[in-house]
């Protein structure tokens, strides 16, 4: 298995930057950019992409397909107890202090 990979950015091989460039004199190319997988970026999907630039090129162009995977048709809830509301605040200013996640209900 290779230790690299190709950016998946779709306007990678566009921008025009020094390390971009291959070629001879006379025929010039832009390539893509290659990804090195090492220990940082192994569970990151810095591993696909050469940058957070790239990342959102991908993301923009892709948003719809992406959401189509796993699409969301209810919102998500987390329950809590109810925060004390304490009146003896800065300024006349509320406390609240939060007393936790309720995990009774798991």
């Amino acid at each position: 298995m290779s230790d690299y990979k190709w950016c998946h950015g779709p306007k990678c091989h566009k921008s025009h930057t020094q390390d971009r460039v291959r070629g001879s004199k006379g025929s010039k190319v832009l390539r893509t950019r290659k990804i090195k997988l090492t220990e940082w970026n192994r569970n990151h999907y810095f591993r696909f992409f050469c940058s957070q630039g790239c990342y959102n090129d991908f993301a923009n162009t892709h948003i719809e397909r992406i959401i189509a995977i796993a699409p969301r048709n209810e919102p998500l809830e987390t329950p809590i107890d109810d925060p004390v509301k304490d009146d003896r605040g800065y300024y006349g200013r509320w406390n609240i202090t939060e007393r936790g996640v309720d995990t009774s209900m798991e």
